[in-house]
């Protein structure tokens, strides 16, 4: 019965393509891509195609709730936090217009959140509380070089008062004390008071150090003769008494040079029960693109960034403690280019594996390697790494399970706008005595930007990205692979429908399913004529797993665990369940998410249930809510049961 059934379905099939084939024929090509996309269609919708190859399905929100989403977070609720702020749009920026959505995927509903202030190019991870912390954003767009009409540039503030901090609001007024031009500084800023320097032998004052303070300043007036090419000191006009004297500006060249994005030291923790940003206490630093990486006592250090006048931060990182909500200095002073790859490993060691996506020197913080960050010196390169000046808008993965500390570079571009882009996949292994990176499979293509989420059965996802920089020339790639952890081997699954490049990203959800996000392209033409327009919409993938039988039963349990400790769930398919893992919700942007982690578990069946062991270290089970998943001896996961380790 069964071949019978195989057999009529082969004929149908070979019936269909045979007829499509005629019709083409007779009516020419349009009828004949007519035909290809309904037999596309059906193939892509035959149960056998999406047991081997899993199924795409875009989700298009009402208008009034679609927004150009360049970050998202999974969290622990099971809703979706949706960040655009700006959204890369200036006049959403300069109309002060800044959207969050929070998006509930199992009752598809929508709302829209008050966001205080431009999270466009922010930093986020997962706070062990459940809450999302959320540092940076946009202070000012970027200004090419034609566009500018005021000249402008970083105005130091100096306070050379010992007793008390000074504050100057934005539109102060800074005179050149040789040149006599004025410049109007575009924000407020505070200078701390000056710190009295001793002798450290007799103990007797030697001189105040002043307190310094950055600002952007601009011209009054436009034109090139207000430009400036020497360094002056500035008198701040408005100050009294014996501030006139206790506070000045110096500034080197102040011109009409292309400026970049500027970053902002605002910080915020998204409450997903309460639904609202509360502000915390802000940054030392402005920073634009940083990122921000969980440690193993649960405070957080954030890396790099553009500050409040464009530049990159000169390697002066911090961390926050969620418990006193401020930031203070690292002991250590590193220098990465904007959005490095930087993740705690097990060892308490950070690595950071090259990936970044974008600003800084092509020569500063590229290298690979590990790091500690209380000892001088720590630095270690890690060699072997293929394509080395290609790690720009490449993705870094922790592989499956966390324990083995393996990670995987995929794909990647040459420094800021370059054609160049790798097919190239490296692995590196943590725990040998001398890591170095291998090659792994390679892409079919050269690929910048591509997506990469970590499965329940020890697979990755990779899809998306593109040939050229932001999807120049029409060159999305829309194919998805697995990599097996396992096996070390990588196949292609279903192509998406949607293309991904720049300002896109992926998320697991609780389901099994992945998420997919964003893409802002450069140009909508292979011409490079048409301007590109912000991908809206999102689009989920099955993998081929849910769809070979029903998932395992996962339910009851405690909601708390303690690293170390054990809890027992129940479940109608325990004899099948092989593994459990528990997975760490994610938080994407520009090819960067450094949370998602899949740690191995200890696992006892019973007749009507199993038992989960937490791992005892800390820095491989870092404080927060996970997603605890079991898979059967089909490879398919059960749907997460969200789990707090504290």
């Amino acid at each position: 019965m069964k071949d019978r059934s195989s057999r009529r379905r082969a004929r149908r099939i070979a019936i269909g393509a045979a007829v499509v084939i005629a019709l083409a024929g007779m009516n020419g090509p349009w009828l004949w891509r007519v035909g290809s996309e309904k037999y596309h269609d059906y193939k892509i919708n035959k149960p056998e195609y999406k047991a081997d190859n899993g199924h795409w399905q875009v989700v298009n929100f009402p208008e009034e709730y679609r927004q150009n989403t360049i970050h998202a977070a999974l969290l622990h609720t099971g809703k979706i936090l949706l960040v655009a702020g700006s959204g890369n749009n200036q006049k959403n920026f300069d109309a002060k217009k800044f959207d969050t959505r929070l998006w509930d995927p199992v009752k598809n509903t929508i709302k829209k959140i008050k966001t205080p202030v431009d999270l466009f190019c922010t930093g986020h991870t997962q706070l062990a509380n459940g809450n999302l912390l959320i540092a940076g954003g946009t202070q000012r767009y970027e200004k090419l070089k034609g566009d500018i009409t005021k000249a402008g540039g970083l105005m130091v503030v100096h306070n050379e008062d010992p007793d008390k901090p000074i504050t100057l609001p934005a539109g102060t007024r800074f005179t050149g004390k040789k040149n006599g031009k004025t410049f109007v500084s575009k924000d407020p800023v505070v200078v701390e008071r000056a710190k009295k320097v001793f002798n450290k032998q007799t103990g007797a004052f030697i001189r105040n150090e002043p307190g310094l303070g950055r600002v952007y300043v601009e011209a009054q007036k436009s034109g090139t003769k207000y430009e400036t090419g020497t360094q002056d000191n500035y008198r701040v006009q408005g100050l009294k008494g014996a501030a006139t004297r206790n506070t000045y500006g110096i500034a080197q060249k102040l011109a009409l040079d292309k400026k970049d994005f500027q970053g902002i030291k605002d910080s915020f923790e998204f409450d997903p029960v309460a639904e609202r940003y509360i502000k915390v206490d802000p940054m030392n630093e402005a920073r634009w693109y940083p990122t921000l990486t969980t440690l193993s006592d649960g405070k957080v250090l954030s890396l790099s960034g553009l500050d409040e006048i464009g530049q990159l931060v000169p390697g002066k990182n911090e961390i926050y403690d969620p418990k006193t909500k401020k930031w203070t200095y690292t002991k250590q002073v590193r220098q990465f280019p904007t959005y490095p790859a930087v993740f705690q490993l097990e060892s308490g060691r950070l690595f950071y594996s090259g990936s970044n996506a974008g600003y800084g020197p092509d020569d500063v913080g590229r290298k690979p390697g590990t790091w500690d960050l209380e000892t001088k010196g720590s630095w270690k390169t890690i060699p072997g790494m293929s394509d080395p000046d290609l790690l720009e808008t490449s993705n870094t993965v922790e592989l499956p399970p966390a324990q083995d500390q393996k990670y995987m570079v995929v794909g990647g571009g040459g420094v800021g706008e370059s054609k160049k882009s790798s097919k190239k996949t490296r692995i590196v292994d943590l725990l040998d005595d001398n890591p170095k990176f291998v090659d792994g499979p390679e892409l079919e293509k050269g690929t910048r930007y591509p997506q990469a989420s970590t499965l329940p059965d020890d697979s990755v996802l990779i899809s998306g990205g593109s040939e050229d920089y932001r999807g120049r020339s029409d060159s999305n790639i829309k194919q998805a692979r697995i990599y097996d952890a396992k096996t070390g081997k990588m196949r292609r699954v279903a192509d998406p429908e949607v293309g991904r490049n720049y300002h896109s990203g992926s998320l697991l959800l609780p389901d099994g399913r992945v998420m997919f996000f964003g893409s802002d392209s450069l140009y909508a033409d292979k011409a490079n004529t048409k301007p590109g327009t912000f991908e809206q919409r999102i689009e989920i993938y099955t993998p081929p797993y849910l769809y070979h039988g029903s998932q395992p039963t996962l339910s009851g349990g405690p909601e708390e665990i303690k690293r170390g400790g054990s809890g027992t769930f129940k479940s109608k398919h325990a004899s099948s369940i092989k593994t459990a893992r528990l997975i760490r919700p994610s938080a994407s942007t520009h090819v960067t998410d450094i949370d998602q982690t899949s740690v191995a578990l200890d696992l006892k069946k019973s007749a009507d249930g199993v038992t989960v062991t937490i791992p005892k270290e800390r820095s491989l089970v870092e404080s927060g809510w996970y997603m605890l998943f079991v898979t059967d001896d089909q490879g398919t996961p059960s749907k997460a049961q969200w789990v707090h380790v504290p």
